[in-house]
């Protein structure tokens, strides 16, 4: 069992995660479509929306780097965190540059979030959401719920996920309970608010009024919310602590195999992950389930409204698969998808 300051820092290095991710989503990809510009190269650096709007996006990505630097000792492939604890902690002297940059971005935020709102971009579709909802919101502890009712914990997901092999395509989607759904910021936003940091609350509290929502876009206003979550979550639990060195957790003997399921709120959405251990030591079977695939189907069944939707407008061709991109960028997918990658056979 991870030691309480081994759970305080694994929360800490999840917010600069979600801090980071967040915003090369956000100001990278989808900035460009609410601005109605090809990419973030074409901001004009004369125009004083978008030359803010652009040097905001290093300054807000900074601060997410820092925390994740200082807390886990890279913002890629940290080394910090191992079995059993982390090999470093903070040191009380680097605390207070990354406590500084945090607040140096939080305003930043609320301004990411004001263009966010006001975006008039909309798409509806009845679907569940699901998400592990967590009572401060740190992506990390609780409980799997669902827009539709169902409450159960973590061990319990894989008996209410159906893998769905795509007969058309190279990838693997999901139903829950039989059913499409959606899993990322939007659900988590749809099915925990309430949990957020009071400051996140009372500061956002116009943009918290639109949720829940049925509305995709929504995903990107979401995130930003989640990303000043992230900043007043972590001044909080950085702001007066020293944190010490500690002897790494060692996991009781076994003598047959044993299996672990753990689920996470990454930032795209709910990552379950199931392995199973010898008593060696070894991962001898492992299972991952990733967001992505789970919102396969969801967005499937989204594009097909939308272009329904669009052929009744009129809209010629080109637009149509413009409006495609934007609505499968809003789910925040893989960088290749977040970019150009959509080429439509017409018939």
């Amino acid at each position: 069992a991870p030691t309480p300051q081994s759970v305080l820092l694994k929360k800490l290095a999840m917010y600069g995660l979600m801090i980071r991710d967040h915003a090369l989503h956000l100001y990278f990809f989808s900035l460009p479509d609410l601005i109605g510009k090809d990419s973030i190269l074409d901001f004009d650096e004369a125009n004083e929306r978008e030359h803010k709007l652009l040097h905001d996006s290093f300054t807000v990505k900074r601060a997410g780097n820092l925390l994740s630097a200082l807390v886990a000792g890279r913002a890629v492939h940290a080394p910090y965190p191992t079995v059993g604890g982390f090999l470093r902690v903070p040191e009380k002297a680097a605390v207070a540059p990354v406590l500084a940059e945090l607040a140096k971005a939080r305003p930043l935020v609320l301004d990411l979030i004001k263009e966010f709102a006001q975006w008039d971009e909309r798409f509806e579709r009845e679907t569940d959401f699901v998400a592990l909802t967590t009572n401060d919101f740190s992506f990390l502890e609780g409980s799997i719920c669902s827009s539709s009712g169902l409450c159960f914990p973590e061990f319990a997901y894989p008996s209410h996920l159906e893998r769905v092999v795509i007969p058309y395509s190279q990838a693997s989607g999901f139903r829950f309970v039989g059913k499409e759904y959606m899993v990322g910021a939007l659900a988590r936003l749809n099915l925990n608010k309430v949990a957020l940091h009071p400051d996140t609350k009372r500061d956002a509290a116009a943009a918290l009024a639109l949720f829940p929502s049925k509305n995709i876009f929504h995903n990107n206003l979401a995130q930003a919310i989640e990303v000043l979550h992230c900043i007043d979550h972590a001044t909080e639990l950085l702001t007066g602590r020293e944190f010490v060195a500690e002897p790494l957790q060692r996991p009781q003997p076994f003598t047959e195999p044993e299996t672990g399921i753990g689920v996470i709120e990454a930032p795209r959405g709910t990552l379950y992950y199931k392995l199973t251990v010898s008593p060696a030591g070894h991962v001898t079977d492992a299972t991952v389930v990733v967001p992505s695939a789970q919102n396969q189907i969801n967005t499937e069944k989204d594009i097909g409204k939308l272009v329904q939707d669009l052929l009744g407008r009129g809209l010629e061709k080109p637009e149509i698969e413009r409006e495609i991109e934007k609505l499968v960028r809003a789910y925040d997918p893989c960088m290749s998808c977040a970019s150009h990658f959509l080429r439509v056979r017409w018939r």
